[in-house]
């Protein structure tokens, strides 16, 4: 991530960073409730707040009819657009969808978000995404450029791809990757990639990133800067938080130049911790391969005497990954995430937890989030170049504390540990995450052409909207403790407070 972001980011999730147990912030004005209009004004702080940005807030610009059409094997009119009447496949610029759709009906409820004190129902509507009957780009002077950021994540190529593909039926013949990440927008030795569909036709067979990716890069004036050299219309930026933080500084830079530049986000993160959408792609097919990592490890477990396995994975501020793969393999014991904090010592201590599923079970498998359990470990100033702490590797120190007990105690422990980070982060998109960056990654490109920027897309309750970046980067997505969802882990692993 860039540096200043990096500052600007932690200020960001300053507010929210003491809060661990939210699925989904909702930034709340101060509001009167005795005011019998406080909902309206609630709706249009909200309104303002969701209001996309566009290029006409700081340009002259006039839109033409789309070159767009499914009834044409390429773009209507050579590029040049042509009347709509005979297909209604666009989506109105007034065309809306709900942020939320359950009605809490107290503040007790399960996962309850009220805000009010009687948990008022309040309509919070987002912008659909997909394609529009008026553009803000001649489809031939377009150059378009795609950079993926931060780590691996399944279904990068396939984003890719599907930003290739759109692009060249709306007629834009310019389309160039950007080589890992932001630096390659100032590093002399990274070239552009030309990319066409002959190019990326097959690239979703594989996993990782044709384009490669980095953490960290140059300052945003200097990528600014050579976005203008370069003469990018059109800029698809594919990462996390802190990758769209960036994107989001990226864009504000150019407004202030003036610069009729469209930077559009698409969500990538295995952790699932990006705010306000169902899920991010890579999350599925995270989920399924942690699985493989589960079952190795309740094999293990259940072949050896006394037999414990325990697994690692990924979910640094976020345990979505560890609950989900918990909850779809069904063999978990113990499922630990950041947000829950837990004991290993004591009466109701994790480890005597394991001694009692020994004694009555034989055997014990174990899933932690790698950002569990941190308080247990002595702390790091270090950070990586994304700005990120370094965390201990609780994986090992559980480990560790297992076999250390289970010696004092004087009863035989056989425990295996499974770390498969980079075997997960590695492979390719399942069915399931394919379609999702397939959709995703044509709705970025209908968005940059409806003359959006500063946005990303994503999908809520099932349907594909856009957002204004800002409102994502707010602080990352957690799981909350009191959800249906982690109580239905709950329920399936069977463990106990760890407290």
């Amino acid at each position: 991530m860039v540096p200043q972001v990096v500052r600007r980011l932690k200020r960001i999730f300053k507010c929210a960073s003491q809060v661990n147990d939210i699925s989904v912030e909702v930034v709340k004005p101060e509001i009167d409730f005795k005011d019998p209009d406080w909902k309206k004004h609630f709706q249009e702080d909200f309104d303002n707040r969701f209001r996309l940005p566009h290029l006409t807030d700081i340009l002259d610009v006039k839109p033409r009819p789309t070159s767009f059409s499914l009834k044409s094997r390429g773009p209507l009119g050579d590029g040049n657009g042509a009347p709509m009447d005979t297909w209604y496949g666009y989506v109105n610029d007034d065309d809306r969808a709900l942020l939320k759709v359950i009605k809490f009906a107290s503040p007790n409820s399960a996962g309850a978000e009220c805000i009010d004190p009687d948990c008022s129902w309040v309509e919070q509507w987002v912008h659909r995404a997909g394609p529009r009957k008026q553009i803000y780009y001649e489809p031939k002077e377009v150059k378009a450029a795609i950079v993926t950021c931060g780590g691996l994540c399944p279904g990068l190529n396939d984003v890719i791809r599907q930003i290739v593909f759109t692009l060249e039926k709306y007629g834009v013949k310019n389309i160039v990757g950007i080589q890992f990440g932001y630096r390659g927008f100032c590093d002399e030795n990274l070239r552009e990639v030309p990319l066409s569909h002959q190019v990326v036709q097959n690239i979703n067979l594989a996993g990782g990133s044709l384009l490669g990716v980095s953490r960290g890069g140059p300052s945003i004036s200097d990528i600014v800067d050579s976005i203008q050299a370069k003469a990018i219309d059109m800029l698809f930026v594919l990462g996390g938080n802190g990758t769209h933080a960036g994107a989001n500084a990226i864009h504000d830079e150019c407004c202030k130049r003036k610069m009729k530049v469209s930077v559009v986000g698409v969500p990538k993160t295995i952790d699932n911790d990006i705010q306000l959408m169902d899920k991010t792609f890579g999350f599925d097919t995270a989920v399924e391969e942690a699985q493989r990592a589960i079952n190795s490890a309740y094999i293990e477990a259940e072949s050896a005497y006394h037999g414990i396995g325990l697994v690692k994975l990924m979910g640094r501020s976020s345990g979505f990954i560890a609950m989900h793969a918990s909850l779809s393999s069904g063999q978990i014991d113990i499922c630990l995430i950041p947000e829950v904090p837990f004991k290993l010592e004591g009466p109701n201590g994790l480890l005597q937890h394991l001694e009692h599923l020994i004694k009555t079970k034989g055997k014990a498998v174990v899933c932690v989030a790698e950002g569990a359990g941190q308080e247990l470990l002595q702390k790091s100033d270090a950070t990586d170049a994304s700005g990120n702490v370094v965390l201990g590797d609780i994986g090992v120190h559980m480990q560790q504390q297992i076999k250390r007990h289970f010696k004092y105690i004087g009863v035989p422990a056989d425990v295996k540990y499974i770390d498969p980070t980079y075997m997960v982060r590695a492979c390719r998109a399942n069915a399931s995450d394919a379609i999702l960056c397939t959709v995703l990654g044509q709705n970025a490109v209908h968005g940059a052409f409806a003359g959006f920027s500063g946005i990303t897309t994503g999908i809520c309750n099932n349907h594909y909207v856009y957002l204004p970046i800002p409102e994502v980067v707010r602080s990352p997505r957690r799981v909350d403790s009191n959800s249906r969802m982690w109580h239905r882990c709950l329920t399936s692993t069977g463990q106990a407070d760890f407290h």
